[in-house]
């Protein structure tokens, strides 16, 4: 297996031949397009003289304890300090961790959902991993499974719940069963939630959580992996955490010296305050809720309760994707583009819309889509 381009190179390759127009509307990329708060952004610059210094690679300890104070209020779950890493942001601990936990495996069997975030497949095509894809579709509720014989063999499963691209949210008792089975068949069981803070009313389930419910303490082969991007509108900032299994986590962080992703200082006092606080979220959680209200209205679907994005079947998602521009003036991401083949491409036929900006431009561009359904 070979790296492949990233779906947004695919897209640029798919339009490459479509004049660009002003006032081209983007619902590609799962960037919140909201001003990052004012106390966030001062206080980036109130410490940019702690530039001078090298930050060391475990990050400040008031930095931990903020994230460990997240994970208390938001999660209800009093970790100890072993129990978490404060990371470079998430995309380098999913595309670097498969690779230390995978490294000394004899087979390297790993799991993920299809479609899928590309690092994860970056991730076992560093590993030399061998892919199990659990594909996503409408018949199975977007739901990722795996055969017994599929638990027996894998060595990681990455679950991504909410999801990035469908939407779909695993609720507290699947994911308590997905615990069990991590400890039945002793694979390591990470799930990804960097999309946990975006939701319209009930809030979505952790793993940590459900490893509790299943009387997991320790959190035996589990892990949760979070950012700050969504949540407060600041993905500059690249502040996240892997957290769970302290005795798998004590040798990534040894791991994680060598790798060289250590968060500048001025970034961490940002991110600890960002942390720290609950009360910015709420703007742009509830710009979100309106924004994916406004999808069910005018395209008459049924939108996820967490995440801002639409997953839409629109039957030939490439041509779609060409006409949208050429017509309207808006791009949107193929499914196709961000999966695989496996007996199906799970992609194919959808599109992803990205509803990351003010309700007057979402409204606008669902209701021009509309016309093409």
């Amino acid at each position: 297996m070979e790296f492949q381009p990233y779906p947004f190179e695919k897209l640029n390759a798919l339009i490459k031949d479509i004049p660009q127009k002003e006032g081209r509307i983007s619902l590609t990329i799962g960037e919140p397009q909201f001003k990052t708060p004012e106390f966030i952004c001062q206080t980036l610059s109130q410490k940019a003289a702690l530039l001078n210094k090298y930050p060391k690679t475990s990050g400040e300890e008031s930095l931990k304890e903020a994230l460990l104070g997240f994970v208390k209020r938001r999660f209800g779950i009093d970790l100890p300090c072993e129990a978490l890493i404060s990371t470079f942001g998430t995309r380098e601990v999913l595309f670097n961790f498969p690779q230390f936990y995978l490294f000394d495996k004899k087979n390297k069997v790993m799991a993920y959902p299809n479609p899928f975030y590309q690092i994860y497949e970056g991730a076992a095509i560093a590993s030399r991993a061998k892919v199990i894809h659990m594909n996503l579709t409408k018949e199975n509720s977007f739901k990722p499974k795996l055969s017994t014989k599929e638990m027996q063999e894998c060595d990681l499963v990455i679950l991504n719940s909410p999801n990035n691209p469908t939407g779909s949210t695993l609720s507290l008792e699947e994911l308590k069963k997905w615990v069990e089975w991590a400890l039945e068949y002793d694979f390591l069981l990470l799930n990804d939630e960097c999309y946990s803070e975006i939701y319209m009313d009930s809030k979505p389930a952790s793993i940590l959580e459900a490893s509790y419910a299943a009387g997991n303490y320790s959190f035996k082969n589990i892990l949760a992996l979070n950012s700050i991007s969504k949540r407060s509108s600041a993905p500059g900032l690249r502040s996240g955490f892997i957290a769970g299994d302290s005795q798998i986590l004590k040798q990534y962080a040894q791991y994680r010296t060598y790798v060289g992703c250590a968060s500048p200082l001025p970034l961490q006092e940002a991110a600890r305050v960002a942390w720290s606080d609950d009360e910015h979220t709420l703007y742009s959680r509830e710009q979100y809720a309106k924004n994916l209200q406004l999808a069910k209205e005018i395209l008459g679907v049924e939108v996820p309760s967490s995440t801002f994005y639409v997953w839409l079947f629109v039957g030939d998602d490439l041509e779609f994707a060409r006409n949208l521009l050429e017509k309207e003036n808006i791009v949107i991401l193929p499914g196709s583009f961000l999966s695989r083949e496996n007996g199906i491409n799970p992609g194919r036929g959808y599109v992803r819309l990205a509803l990351v900006y003010e309700q007057e431009i979402i409204k606008d561009a669902l209701l021009r889509i509309k016309k093409w359904l």
